[in-house]
């Protein structure tokens, strides 16, 4: 389930001064075929700590190569030997590619997209943006991109080789915080922008989908705005690089109604196996199980990404926070394990209906 596989770095590309472009070569390649929006799980050890990263596929489908684009933030570990001390030749270790923010190609109609991306989160974007313009020959994609200022936006080169190669069918718009002339494309991406940018330059009664991936605050009032102007929520797909911190009132209630209960008696499968373990109700279900060297999948612990998703067969549970799984999923049962606290005295967990 969690098998991570080597990958050789190629070639490394600096797109801006703190990001870097890694074209990296699989020793299995089948086992790293995408879906334009996926992202891949990366492990290293940093001072006998295993850490564990997400960072997208920037490739499109007919480039002809796995990419990932990697931001350098600052304190972070992996991101920073990213782009200071990885070279050629180097071998990294990541899991296939997972994720639900993903677009499935089909030319048989023409359709119209519209992309959001604030800094780093253009890279899913991109993949899905290069794949459907080159194979979906009718239709159309709109990209509004959110920086700080013109150094910081990230596959500028690349955007604009697109914008003149489908010109009529690729819409580039920047919007910069400082260094623009107009008011529309000055400030932050909010719900006043969305309506601005609505009225003028995107009709999105026609849109088929919406593709969002920022950071939260931007993507809520992105949201917001784009149902507030018809467009149905299922047409709207998320991806957040970074969250904030799980609500502190939600961990309270959880540590309140556990505090006299007793424990959760836990089925886990995996990779084939069932595990039988005993667990507190205000831990997660992930945390239960790494605690007894289960090797399950995770990446962000918090809820961000679909890394640790499984299916709940038996049991109550309460998810704390979600911000991978579409309703459809959870109305299936699935959780994501690291966010997942049992409620009932038995759950039962299966790993494998991934």
């Amino acid at each position: 389930m969690s098998q991570f596989h080597p990958l050789t770095v190629t070639h490394i590309h600096r797109t801006i001064r703190d990001a870097v472009v890694l074209t990296l070569r699989p020793d299995d390649p089948r086992a790293f075929a995408f879906v334009p929006g996926q992202y891949l799980t990366f492990k290293r050890m940093f001072d006998d700590t295993e850490l564990r990263r997400n960072y997208s596929i920037c490739a499109g489908l007919d480039d002809g190569c796995l990419q990932v684009g990697i931001k350098r933030v600052e304190g972070g570990a992996f991101s920073t030997f990213a782009n200071t001390e990885l070279v050629v030749g180097d071998t990294l270790h990541a899991m296939p590619p997972m994720g639900n923010f993903r677009a499935d190609v089909a030319a048989d109609a023409p359709r119209s997209y519209l992309g959001f991306a604030g800094g780093s989160g253009i890279t899913p974007i991109l993949s899905i943006l290069k794949t459907t313009l080159a194979r979906e020959l009718d239709s159309r994609f709109t990209l509004i991109y959110a920086n700080r200022a013109v150094h910081t936006i990230m596959f500028r080169e690349e955007l604009e080789d697109l914008k003149n190669r489908y010109m009529g069918r690729f819409t580039l718009i920047h919007v910069l915080e400082t260094g623009q002339d107009i008011d529309l494309f000055s400030g932050r991406v909010d719900g006043e922008k969305c309506a601005l940018l609505f009225k003028s330059w995107i009709s999105v009664a026609s849109l088929d989908t919406a593709f969002i991936c920022g950071p939260e605050p931007m993507m809520k009032a992105i949201a917001t705005a784009l149902e507030g102007h018809g467009v149905e929520k299922e047409r709207i797909k998320f991806e957040l690089f970074g969250a904030g911190q799980q609500g502190q009132l939600a961990q309270h209630t959880i540590r309140d109604r556990a505090r006299d209960a007793k424990g959760t008696q836990v089925q886990i499968t995996l990779d084939g196996t069932t595990h039988s373990i005993e667990m507190p109700k205000d831990m997660p279900v992930l945390e239960a199980a790494l605690s007894n060297s289960l090797d399950a999948p995770y990446a962000c612990k918090a809820g961000v990404c679909s890394t640790c998703k499984a299916k709940v067969t038996e049991g109550e549970y309460e998810l704390l926070t979600n911000h991978a799984l579409e309703d459809y999923e959870v109305e299936a049962g699935y959780v994501l394990t690291c966010q997942c606290y049992p409620v009932s005295d038995t759950l039962t967990v299966d790993y494998d209906q991934h």
